[in-house]
């Protein structure tokens, strides 16, 4: 048997096999050094220490040193570092392998499953005059004004996509061709073809954060990017600076190609894009008509661009952090893609109002049967019997900083690799971010 130890701080032994094993011994914290401890070395018997002789054979010895992986979220001073790094208030610690949706669902008091026709018609009313609200205030506003009214205005209309989000998931009414025919008219004025988009949603709950299956927001593959440099520059723009509207991107390319459903589904795909189309032919010549396309930009254009910068946040908010992971069908387990995965953000008081609670999302995504009005009340119950494995932040500068800026390219050691890390010389747009955004948080 040979022995010798290698400079980069390895030991190898050689037997009479050629077998080569090889030990790591210590490491000096994230500089890639590995110190050699004695008193960590394998014990050795005398009767191997006999045999041992230095060979002048001149035989070939490689050996791969393994990159740590990322400090674990199981220790309690990493999450909260994370925390404060990423903008997040609480970072949860990892769920058990053991643990089953079953589980999580079956802690849930069954009230909160219960649909309540006088709380859905409350949230309808709430919506069509909150948006009514909005029209008038961009009638009257002065110019210098509107953005206020806009924003207003766009997120009053994003509370109609909460309604129709409810209506598909057969959690607003009792009365099932009800909820087709509220869900329908809830999304005519995003132009948002219905059953299409609930085919794709509920795929996306099947599927939270599995690669290559998740409908909403897959981190970026570096084989394709590297394939398409000609696109990268809209890439990097798409998941960097314009991200918040990115969803735009989304609603097209992915609703009204009838190739993308299933042949079941085609029927209701057309009728719904049926009546999209039918109120585009009726409801845009009107408002030029009585506006004119300055009218067409004001009170139609403006708010639903501030509907899909909502769109966008809320999804990528919900579902988009550093340290949450994106793994394959062969490692995804869904309780912890959808408990571990998936983050409740407060917003202001106003916008969370006028949004239906789309905000207190973790429920949702335990069970999408809990009505939205009954949202809080179930999150609450997660908290007391799972609090500790709850991502949770308040919107700030940070927290959208950290995903403008770092959560682009998929990695499966690091979930996510930065675009100035990869193309630094084509990521102007993401180190401009890094520069001018905020850190606040």
């Amino acid at each position: 048997m040979a022995c010798s130890v290698a400079d980069s701080g390895f030991l190898f032994l050689a037997s009479k096999k050629r077998s080569v094993h090889s030990t790591r011994i210590g490491q000096i914290a994230s500089t890639g050094t590995y110190c050699l401890k004695w008193e960590s070395l394998p014990q050795i018997s005398s009767k191997q220490k006999g045999c041992l002789i230095y060979s002048r054979k001149k035989n070939v010895i490689q050996a791969v040193a393994v990159p740590i992986a990322p400090a674990p979220l199981d220790s309690a001073e990493e999450r909260k570092r994370l925390s404060e790094k990423y903008g997040f208030r609480q970072i949860g610690e990892p769920l058990p392998d053991n643990v089953t949706m079953r589980d999580i669902t079956e802690s849930l008091p069954k009230k909160v499953f219960e649909i309540d026709d006088g709380k859905a018609l409350k949230s309808v009313l709430i919506s069509v005059t909150s948006y009514t609200l909005g029209l008038f205030m961009i009638a009257k506003a002065p110019w210098y004004l509107l953005p206020l009214a806009w924003a207003w205005t766009g997120t009053a209309v994003t509370g109609f996509f909460v309604i129709g989000h409810d209506c598909a998931h057969k959690s607003f009414s009792k009365n099932k061709l009800l909820e087709d025919i509220v869900g329908t008219l809830a999304f005519l004025p995003l132009i948002y073809p219905y059953e299409p988009w609930r085919f794709k949603h509920d795929r996306h709950h099947a599927k939270t954060n599995m690669l290559h299956e998740d409908t909403a927001w897959q981190p970026v593959w570096k084989e394709e990017f590297d394939s398409v440099p000609a696109l990268r520059k809209a890439i990097i723009l798409g998941y960097g600076p314009i991200r918040p509207w990115m969803s735009v991107a989304h609603w097209w390319l992915c609703h009204f190609n009838l190739s993308k459903f299933r042949p079941n589904e085609i029927d209701r795909v057309k009728i719904s894009l049926g009546c999209v189309f039918a109120f585009m032919a009726i409801g845009w010549p009107l408002i030029i008509w009585k506006t004119g396309i300055i009218g067409w930009i004001k009170f139609w254009l403006m708010p639903w661009l501030g509907y899909h910068f909502w769109m966008s946040t809320f999804t990528m908010v919900h579902h988009t952090a550093p340290h949450i992971p994106f793994k394959t069908s062969d490692e995804w387990n869904a309780a912890q893609a959808q408990l571990n995965g998936t983050v409740h953000c407060d917003y202001p008081s106003w916008i969370e109002i006028l949004c239906h609670d789309i905000n207190v999302h973790i429920p949702h995504h335990i069970s999408p049967r809990i009505p939205s009005y009954n949202l809080r009340a179930a999150h609450q119950s997660l908290q007391e019997n799972w609090g500790k494995y709850l991502n949770e932040a308040s919107w700030n500068w940070r927290l959208m900083k950290t995903i403008l800026t770092v959560c682009h390219v998929y990695d499966k050691e690091r979930n996510y690799v930065a675009f100035d890390e990869v193309v630094p010389e084509e990521a102007q747009p993401i180190t401009f971010l890094k520069k001018v955004m905020p850190d606040y948080a």
